[in-house]
C-alpha cells in the first residue's frame, strides 16, 4: 500500500511513470523503507497502464460490491413503537455494565 501511495503522489506531481528508483526516493524521504519485491510487483502490474484508467475501472467495480449498510435502518423504525420497548432497553442497559465490570476482573487495567 505504501508503494502504490508513493507511486499515485509522483503521478499527482506530474510523473505520469515512475520508476523503482522514484518510488523508494519517495518512501526514504519520510523515513520508510521500500520492499523491492513489492516494488517491482507493482510497477509490472501497472507499466504501460494510465492509473487514472485503472482508479476508474476499480470504482466502477466497486459500485456494485454490497457494502453493508442497510442493517441500521431496521433498528431505527422501531423508535415510535409502544412504550413498552422503552421499559425493556432500561433492563438491558445493566446486563451490559455487567459485561464491563467482567473485563475489569482480569487483574490488570489499561494502565497500570
Amino acid at each position: 500500500m505504501k508503494h502504490l501511495a508513493a507511486y499515485l503522489l509522483l503521478g499527482l506531481a506530474g510523473n505520469s511513470s515512475p520508476s523503482a528508483k522514484d518510488v523508494t526516493a519517495v518512501l526514504d524521504s519520510v523515513g520508510i523503507e521500500a520492499d523491492e519485491d513489492r516494488l517491482a510487483k507493482l510497477l509490472e502490474e501497472l507499466d504501460g497502464k494510465d492509473i487514472n484508467e485503472l482508479i476508474a475501472e476499480g470504482s466502477s467495480k466497486l459500485a456494485s460490491v454490497p457494502s453493508g449498510g442497510g442493517g441500521g435502518a431496521a433498528a431505527a423504525g422501531g423508535a415510535p413503537a409502544a412504550a413498552g420497548g422503552a421499559e425493556a432497553a432500561k433492563e438491558e442497559a445493566p446486563k451490559e455494565e455487567e459485561k464491563e465490570e467482567s473485563d475489569d476482573d482480569m487483574g490488570f487495567g489499561l494502565f497500570d
